[in-house]
């Protein structure tokens, strides 16, 4: 979406050295909205009631903001959030903050905008398993939102509205406020010396994190192997491109707020950020898919990996998840 306005000091290879990020300034891109459904406080307001109501699913039972809560950085607290008749998830719900920043959806990336993303759920049979269409209809009963409908885009509520009011709503969710934007907007006292100790270890080319977390939002937004044992049935982005070559590669997610959406991987296999990072210091798991290389044993010690998932703590947005606009 754009080039990143983030301007990363060099990193000096002495994983000890504290002085790692200096002059920095964080800035995310200006959210870009499409032509046709720019923001509006009219078209925000619907787009937060339709995210946080039932209607969207068949039985009335479960809202986008079942599965991604403001609290978790709009995210789920289980490894698959079941669908409605308590059928079963098959991915983990991923955060939601920052995805007016993602160049495509869905973690094989088959869905190019937030406003075609938004059917995807409302259709899957083991998420809402329900019709926009028929969504559109139960809401002609509802005059509140045939009110604010109109007002938002000048017609009472249909596919088109229910679409483009999630995605501006969607695209409000900013998370910038963590302990390390401040630290780099120069509070040194914002983050502690365990966080600045990871953060350290994090840009530096030993554990080369960054090369699949850079940028703003932490991700590079390719696609990638994980280095896990195994998949199960999910096979990734060939799920899109049907290409062997892209079998069990998935979009780097964004590490911002990480410590709050546990479980992790695509699969929630991996119940806390030590795991994770245990993982990663091992060098993953070998299972024939992974592109040589890519993931290396690092060998840190427990103290150091200690100080990695401090400096992941410290990317977490307590003014972003405690929002008053998500009440």
């Amino acid at each position: 979406m754009g080039a990143s306005l983030l301007v990363w000091a060099c990193a000096r290879h002495d994983v000890r050295s504290r002085d790692l990020l200096t002059g920095a300034a964080l800035e995310f891109p200006k959210v870009i909205h499409p032509d046709g459904n720019e923001f509006t406080q009219e078209r925000w307001e619907l787009g937060k009631r339709l995210f946080f109501d039932p209607v969207l699913s068949i039985d009335s039972s479960l809202s986008c903001g079942t599965c991604h809560k403001p609290a978790l950085a709009f995210s789920d607290s289980v490894a698959f959030s079941p669908g409605v008749h308590g059928r079963p998830g098959t991915r983990n719900a991923p955060s939601l903050a920052n995805v007016a920043f993602h160049p495509y959806f869905l973690r094989e990336g088959g869905v190019p905008t937030l406003e075609m993303q938004v059917l995807v759920p409302i259709q899957e049979h083991n998420e809402f398993a329900h019709n926009i269409v028929d969504i559109a209809a139960q809401l002609q009963h509802r005059e509140d939102l045939v009110r604010l409908s109109q007002a938002a885009y000048g017609r009472g509520p249909d596919a088109f509205t229910i679409t483009r009011s999630l995605g501006v709503f969607e695209r409000s969710l900013i998370s910038d406020r963590s302990a390390f934007d401040r630290y780099l907007q120069g509070d040194r006292r914002a983050m502690t010396a365990a966080q600045q100790r990871g953060m350290s270890l994090f840009f530096s080319d030993r554990s080369a994190c960054t090369t699949c977390h850079s940028g703003p939002n932490f991700t590079s937004y390719r696609f990638e192997h994980n280095a896990q044992d195994t998949t199960g049935g999910d096979v990734g982005r060939m799920r899109v491109t049907n290409d062997s070559a892209d079998r069990f590669l998935f979009k780097v997610p964004s590490l911002r707020n990480v410590a709050l959406t546990s479980p992790y991987m695509h699969d929630g296999r991996y119940k806390n950020l030590e795991e994770v990072v245990a993982h990663y210091s091992a060098g993953g798991q070998r299972n024939g898919y992974q592109k040589e290389g890519k993931i290396k044993p690092l060998a840190l010690s427990r103290a150091q990996q200690t100080d990695l998932v401090e400096f992941l703590s410290a990317l977490s947005d307590t003014a972003f998840v405690n929002d008053p606009r998500w009440k």
